[in-house]
C-alpha cells in the first residue's frame, strides 16, 4: 500500500470517543502482566457508590458491566462527554463534565475510585473516598512510546522521569492513602504499518504535541520505509498499576 493510501485510511477511520478497535491486526503487544479489567470488576462487585475518573468515551467502563446502580463517571475532554453519556446511559451511569484533574463532586461519597489512564490527582482522590474506600488506577508513565518520538525526530512529550510508579505512590501516601499493591512494567508495543502510527498519533495528540502530517511528512516516509524493510516498528509502553485504600478514621 502506498504511504498516501495508508495515511488516508487511518484518517478516515477516526471516530468519536477513544475507540482503538481499528488498530486490531495493525498493532500488537502492549498488554501488561496484570488485568486492570479483572481487578476492577472484582472491586465493582462489592462497591455501592463507585466513581470512574476520566472515562473517555465510556468504552472501558461499559465493558465492565453489570455496573452498580449509583455509578458516576467524569470526563474532562468535552468531545467525549456526549459519547460517554450515550454509551453509559443503558447502565444508569451519570456522566459529569469538569476540569482536568478535578473531581466535580464536593462530598465524601465514593467507596471506590477507578482510573484507567486518566489524570491522577492524589488530593482529589483522598478527598472523595470514604473511610476504607479503594482506589484502583492504571497509569501511562512518562517513558511511554519514546522510541516513536525518537524515530520521527520529535521531542519527548514531557520529562521522561516526571511520572513514574515511585512518584505516584509517594503522592498517594502523602495524602494519607495506604498503598496495597504497586506494579510497573515497560511493555513492547508493535506497529505493523505506518497507518497505525498515524492513527495513534492523531488519537493521542500529547505524544507528539506538534504532530501534523505535512510537518512530519519526511519522517513518516522514512519510518514507512523502515517498517517495510524490518516488518514492524517496536516501541515500549510504560504502565503502572496501584491499588490503595483510604484508612479507617
Amino acid at each position: 500500500m502506498l504511504i498516501e493510501q495508508a495515511i488516508a485510511s487511518s484518517v478516515g477511520a477516526e471516530g468519536p470517543g477513544w475507540d482503538f478497535s481499528w488498530l486490531r491486526g495493525r498493532t500488537s503487544g502492549g498488554r501488561p502482566p496484570w488485568s486492570y479489567s479483572r481487578r476492577a470488576s472484582k472491586l465493582l462487585a462489592v462497591a455501592r457508590r463507585p466513581l470512574d475518573v476520566d472515562t473517555g468515551g465510556g468504552e472501558v467502563l461499559a465493558s465492565l458491566a453489570p455496573l452498580p446502580r449509583h455509578m458516576v463517571a467524569t470526563e474532562a475532554w468535552r468531545p467525549n462527554i456526549p459519547v460517554a453519556a450515550e454509551r453509559l446511559r443503558p447502565y444508569g451511569v451519570v456522566v459529569l463534565g469538569g476540569a482536568a484533574n478535578r473531581i466535580p463532586i464536593r462530598d465524601v461519597v465514593f467507596d471506590l475510585v477507578l482510573n484507567r489512564h486518566g489524570g491522577l490527582n492524589a488530593a482529589e482522590v483522598a478527598r472523595v473516598l470514604v473511610p476504607n474506600g479503594r482506589l484502583l488506577t492504571q497509569q501511562v508513565g512518562s517513558r511511554n512510546g519514546l522510541a516513536l518520538n525518537n524515530a520521527l525526530g520529535a521531542p519527548p512529550p514531557a520529562d521522561p522521569d516526571g511520572w513514574t510508579l515511585a512518584i505516584a505512590v509517594e503522592r498517594l501516601k502523602s495524602h494519607g492513602l495506604d498503598v496495597l499493591d504497586a506494579r510497573e512494567e515497560m511493555i513492547d508495543y508493535v506497529f505493523h504499518d505506518i497507518a497505525a502510527v498515524v492513527f495513534q498519533l492523531r488519537a493521542v495528540p500529547w505524544q507528539i504535541r506538534d504532530f501534523d502530517l505535512a510537518r512530519y511528512d519526511g519522517a513518516l516516509r522514512r519510518l514507512h520505509d523502515r517498517i517495510r524493510v524490518e516488518g514492524a516498528f517496536v516501541t515500549r509502553d510504560h504502565r503502572f498499576l496501584i491499588e490503595a485504600r483510604q484508612p479507617r478514621h
